[in-house]
């Protein structure tokens, strides 16, 4: 015990010395510079500082590294005093007790920032004291230190405080030290740490010229997965600081690399920062080689890889729009958009269609661009789309297949790339022509001669697919024989997929029609005989072309007659001694071929040219149930939300691709899908146009309407958005369903309530004033008597803006029904909060001008002064509020021969003698200053 006593005892002596001594255990704080106030030792408050600053005792070392700030702004005014405060501090930053040491560091950013507020010449004191404390620390022995340090300076490259000259002078070099191959292993993963964190925070010159080759070094570390993983995890920032050039040469070897790491947490870092890594390379690039590397990531063994890929999905494809034709523009600085126009008699249709990197026809498409567009750029030919001038089908039956291979058919028969460059920009006037408008443009084939020539050979192999029948076994067997030796290429890989089913069809339905045959054989002694036919076929197998990768694509012509009978074989029966069995092989030949068209069909239906097929294809199979439990079970939400972006990208003439998926979604069992379809379905009728919208979005949101108040709310948020986007007679329909938002699962859900009243505001111009009288007139005043304030607050607002319209139209007669339905039910309502009410709504209609002053004095002026003897305080003091600071401030009531005048001053009199106190206020206020708030009040 007398130990502990003797304890107590030397703590005492430790604050009494220190100046603690006013201070008691109850005191909610202390003040930390008190050592500096006189005491017995008779020194200066600078001695005392010095004397405490390295005392024996460590506790009084952290104090004096914890009040440091105050300590400073106890001597910033004298030079002096200054110096010697900054070298004491410079002194401190050598203590060997670690915790000193983190205190001391702690304080940094918020000395530099009272320097910087503060000092004159903040920034030579600054790069002399403080900068090398912070990057000493960097390499200090003790964890906490290190950590302190890094985390403070983050915070001072934020606010700016550190030069550019000590970034390159001073920390670069001391990272770039610590990340050194040789450098310890724990040094080394911090560093390569908050390296990646700086990268954002510094100049491009400065991360290519000190950094960009030693992260590169750092992304092949074979020795630290640590390292490697950290890399990946900041390699999209790097690639946006640098630009395309250092990422094409210099980082996308090591993402390759990265990306078929062992690591599996490596993998999953690189699929998650996909996108932007995307956003820093060129069109080119990002689908030869980008595309397949990610579709690697998909089908990647382990499951957090392909949930992560998965997720990252939507936001890669995003990175394949067209400005020219999405209005999406990537930046250094983030994205802007620019609002696009196309007529709907053109761009609705399914005949215009984009790609990126072909020529763009002004005469199509009129686009504004934005402010800050280089001009010209909605013209360039390297960013710009292509519109096709004809449908699908007939694009599809242009392009044929002859003796050479498919690519050189796709550049010999479908319209060629025009180069950046090639020619100068034209204006719209001169580019629109109807003949470019009906008619594909011809083809420049005179860069493929060469190419035809060295595959002249090879092309007199390549089999002839016939569409006048379906194809046989033998000959998709030949084509799939071709295409063996590009595999590589992964357009060629989906054109296989295509193939391979459509073989699988063709050997199956063979297998059948021997079997039917054999069957009829055994009960028919007369048999027609079949023999080959030598006629040419019509047309052979058509492919769709894709302008930028030669992407074939194959779909069969429909058959019209009863001649698209397998090319091996044909009907004759010269005796007809039996007419039942051909009409049986021909009904059997005739289902096999729909089931081949239907197959086709069902494939060219998600045909598109904009992004590579494999990657649309993975897309859309998110909402398959089986990837819901071999990937991720939320992986149909994260279709849902990343949708709107894969629809811009590929634009309305591609919503084909994308229909059956968004209805699937729209129909899922689970709340959060449809939620987040809810949440978007405004910004995806912009994207599809009125006519798509009407056809395909409508249903769903009329779906939306009558599910569960979660998916409610996403269509009631952006009601206003959706509604103008449609016809008047069709907006028109919803003005029935309006009274059903009133109606929610939880009558608690006040929220979804006032949702609807900002709403109504909005809504309110899409309609006639008598629309406004006969639907949404009831809805406002149900929700003005709401039991929650706020409800009623915003629904006031909405009944102004309701008395404002009717005026506004001229129907005087009908806002002066409504003006008595307000007086009915506000003025003399029993509550005083409807009274109350009554008195904010005439200010709101005078301060908005909703109707001329002289019908307010005759009809609502009267009403409001009668409330001024209300037995309720806090409805004079609204009315106060509105005499002084609206009423009396309009002009006509200003008027020396105003007759209302004198009524007003002596209502106001009366109220600037009330006996409330606040009733007196604001009777007496000036208007100029409407300092009192006094919406808590209703």
């Amino acid at each position: 015990m007398a130990g502990l006593s003797l304890y107590f005892e030397d703590g005492h002596d430790d604050m009494d010395d220190f100046g603690f001594d006013d201070y008691g255990s109850d005191c909610d704080g202390i003040r930390i510079t008190a050592f500096l106030d006189a005491g017995q030792d008779n020194l200066t408050p600078l001695g005392r500082l010095e004397k405490y600053a390295f005392s024996e005792n460590v506790f009084n070392r952290q104090i004096v590294a914890r009040g440091l700030l105050d300590v400073l702004r106890e001597f910033s005014d004298n030079e002096n005093d200054f110096v010697t405060v900054m070298e004491t501090v410079a002194r401190m930053s050598e203590d060997g007790e670690p915790t000193v040491r983190a205190e001391l560091m702690e304080q940094v950013p918020n000395i530099a920032m009272f320097l910087h507020e503060n000092r004159p010449n903040f920034p030579a004191a600054f790069s002399r004291y403080l900068v090398p404390i912070v990057v000493r620390y960097l390499t200090d022995p003790n964890n906490q230190v290190r950590k302190t340090s890094q985390a403070a300076l983050l915070v001072l490259l934020e606010q700016g405080l550190i030069s550019k000259a000590d970034m390159e002078n001073k920390v670069c070099p001391v990272l770039l030290d610590l990340t050194d191959p040789s450098s310890d292993d724990d040094y080394k993963i911090e560093a390569v740490a908050i390296m990646c964190k700086l990268v954002t925070m510094l100049s491009r010159d400065t991360v290519e010229h000190l950094l960009l080759l030693r992260f590169c070094e750092l992304c092949s570390d074979v020795r630290l997965f640590q390292v490697r993983k950290v890399c990946a995890a900041n390699f999209g920032e790097f690639c946006s600081i640098v630009g395309q050039d250092a990422t094409e040469k210099l980082l996308m070897p090591k993402f390759f690399d990265l990306c078929s790491d062992s690591l599996w947490g490596i993998r999953k870092a690189c699929a998650e920062c996909f996108m932007i890594v995307s956003n820093s390379t060129s069109p080119e690039v990002r689908r030869t080689k980008l595309s397949p590397l990610f579709i690697s990531l998909i089908s990647d063994q382990s499951r957090w890889v392909r949930q992560a890929a998965f997720q990252s999905l939507g936001r890669f494809i995003s990175t394949f729009a067209n400005p020219s034709s999405t209005a999406l523009y990537f930046r250094e600085d983030g994205i802007s958009r620019e609002t696009v126009r196309c007529p709907s008699d053109r761009c609705d249709r399914p005949a215009c269609s984009a790609s990126p990197g072909s020529s763009f026809d002004l005469g199509e498409c009129q686009t504004e661009p934005p402010s800050h567009t280089p001009s010209g750029s909605e013209c360039s030919s390297k960013s710009a789309p292509e519109l096709c001038k004809k449908s699908y089908e007939e694009s599809v039956r242009g392009c044929k297949v002859t003796g050479t291979s498919i690519s050189e058919a796709l550049e010999q028969d479908c319209p060629t790339t025009t180069q950046a460059g090639d020619r100068e920009p034209q204006l719209v006037e001169d580019t629109y022509s109807s003949f470019h408008y009906w008619r594909s443009p011809l083809p420049d084939i005179s860069q493929d001669l060469e190419l035809l020539q060295i595959e002249e050979a090879a092309a007199r192999e390549v089999p002839i697919l016939d569409s006048q029948g379906p194809a046989t076994s033998s000959q998709i067997q030949k084509v799939l024989d071709c295409l063996q030796p590009h595999l590589d290429d992964p357009d060629v890989q989906a054109q296989v997929q295509v193939l391979s089913a459509a073989l699988k069809a063709a050997q199956l339905e063979s297998h059948n029609e021997e079997a039917d045959q054999d069957e009829v054989l055994s009960e028919s002694s007369e048999i027609p005989v079949l023999e080959p036919q030598t006629s040419p076929p019509s047309a052979p197998l058509s492919i769709q072309p894709d302008p930028v990768e030669d992407q074939p694509v194959l779909a069969t012509k429909p058959l019209d007659s009863p001649q698209s009978a397998p090319e091996s074989f044909q009907l004759k029966d010269p005796e007809a001694g039996n007419e039942e069995t051909p009409a049986l092989i021909k009904t059997e030949q005739e289902g096999q071929d729909s089931s081949l068209n239907k197959l086709c069909e069902e494939e060219k239906s998600k045909v598109q040219n904009v992004i590579p097929q494999q990657l649309l294809d993975q897309y859309l199979s998110m909402t398959d149930p089986a990837r819901a439990q071999t990937v991720d079970t939320e992986i149909a939400k994260h279709c849902a939300f990343s949708l709107p972006g894969v629809a811009l990208t590929l634009g309305r003439q591609n919503w084909h691709c994308l229909k059956d998926t968004y209805e699937t979604l729209a129909t899922d069992v689970q709340w959060k899908v449809r939620r987040t379809l809810a949440f978007s379905i405004h910004e995806l009728a912009v994207i599809l146009g009125d006519q798509l919208t009407a056809a395909d979005l409508v249903p769903i949101f009329n779906g939306f309407l009558k599910d569960l108040d979660e998916v409610r709310i996403g269509v009631l948020k952006h009601l206003y958005d959706f509604l103008k986007l449609l016809h008047a007679d069709k907006r028109r329909e919803y003005l029935y369903q309006l009274q059903e938002f009133m109606v929610t699962d939880n009558s608690r859900n006040w929220r979804f309530r006032y949702e609807l009243a900002e709403q109504l505001i909005l809504i309110i111009e899409l309609y006639s004033h008598y629309d406004v009288y006969d639907y949404l007139r009831q809805i406002a005043l149900t929700l003005c008597s709401d039991k929650v304030s706020e409800v009623r607050w915003i629904s006031y607002k909405l009944v102004v803006e309701i008395l404002q319209k009717l005026y506004a139209s001229g129907d005087h007669e009908l806002g002066l029904n409504f003006i008595n339905q307000l007086i009915v039910k506000f003025c003399h309502c029993p509550k005083w909060v409807g009274r109350q009410a009554f008195a904010f709504i005439c200010q709101a209609v005078v301060e908005e001008d909703c109707m001329p002053m002289d019908q307010f004095a005759q009809h609502l002026l009267p009403s409001l002064l009668s409330l001024s003897s209300d037995p309720v305080a806090n409805v004079r003091v609204l009315v106060a509020k509105a005499l002084r600071q609206s009423i009396l401030e309009k002009a006509y009531f200003k008027e020396p021969g105003s007759a209302h005048s004198d009524e007003l001053e002596e209502t106001v009199l009366s109220l600037q003698a009330d006996k409330d106190r606040d009733v007196r206020f604001f009777a007496s206020l000036n208007p100029s200053r409407n300092l009192a708030d006094t919406a808590a009040l209703i």
